[in-house]
């Protein structure tokens, strides 16, 4: 089951995707929350979609606006160095393979739609890509070893972990070169778990401009998705709605010499087999100079 978030008559709500339409499950029962993340911390029963798609109202994909699947999660969690590929074409930075998983935070603020802007820095012109599987969390869960796993995910969905990459170097922890506001689209939907199959056999591609820049599979993961996840809930409880990058494959603008960052006007679009694809044009940064909040003191 592929499940969205949408927007259609200044309303957002959840829907289920088939073919070229969206069913909008939340017109035909009221009890269904409008929002998938809310959704998945109160029921995640499937069967009560499959009951309403059989009487509601249907929509063209055309005629709305799809959102991020899950638009504020509580973590968003990347893993890096996790496709020997891309590290092996960075030797010219003298990076190493680490013998551990190496984790980061992506804000949460980054997050935004499948086909929302990507907005270029005003402090830097060292945009990245990089296209990414993305798990998101069903079940709240603490020490999972890895062949139980597969019981606490909801879904898999597409990602850009865009990269601010002077900025990602400033520190350790990465957080700040990867989490500049829209930095983190996601979508088009979420695919269940028993509609995509093993998620370590997809294709995952990325094209700037109509050129394939990443050609690779999620085959090439040093850590699988449920090592992963057992990795981090040795350390903490992950919650419905949680995001987790997975890393991504060679192809990256950083890997080559120099470096071809991404400009304003660029078109990214990121596809993984069995999911969709999202696609972001890069703009430029038209923010107001200043926001203030709260009371004067």
């Amino acid at each position: 089951m592929k499940l969205a978030m949408f927007s259609e008559g200044g309303s957002a709500r959840m829907g289920v995707v088939e073919g070229g339409d969206i069913v909008d499950v939340t017109a035909s029962s009221p009890g269904i929350p409008r929002d998938l993340y809310e959704w998945l911390q109160r029921t995640w029963r499937l069967e009560q979609l499959e009951s309403a798609v059989r009487s509601a109202p249907r929509l063209a994909l055309s005629q709305v606006r799809l959102l991020a699947p899950i638009a504020c999660p509580r973590k968003y969690l990347g893993i890096g160095a996790n496709y020997e590929s891309h590290l092996s074409r960075l030797g010219h930075l003298g990076l190493k393979i680490p013998p551990n998983q190496v984790w980061f935070n992506k804000q949460t603020s980054c997050v935004t739609g499948p086909f929302d802007p990507l907005v270029m820095p005003r402090v830097s012109s060292h945009l990245d890509y990089e296209g990414e599987l993305v798990v998101v969390i069903g079940r709240r869960c603490r020490h999972v070893a890895a062949k139980d796993a597969p019981l606490v995910v909801a879904g898999f969905t597409v990602g850009n972990d865009a990269s601010v990459r002077d900025w990602q170097m400033r520190a350790f922890t990465m957080t700040l070169g990867k989490s500049f506001d829209t930095h983190g689209p996601i979508g088009p939907w979420l695919v269940t778990p028993d509609e995509l199959g093993d998620p370590h056999r997809l294709a995952i591609r990325t094209w700037v401009n109509g050129q394939l820049r990443q050609d690779g599979s999620t085959s090439e993961m040093r850590y699988s998705v449920w090592e992963q996840i057992e990795e981090l809930t040795k350390v903490m409880t992950l919650e419905p709605g949680d995001l987790l990058c997975t890393g991504t494959p060679a192809g990256t603008a950083l890997e080559n010499q120099p470096p071809t960052f991404l400009t304003v006007g660029d078109v990214v679009r990121i596809e993984i087999e069995g999911i969709g694809a999202i696609e972001n044009t890069v703009v430029a940064d038209k923010s107001s100079t200043a926001t203030t909040t709260g009371a004067t003191r």
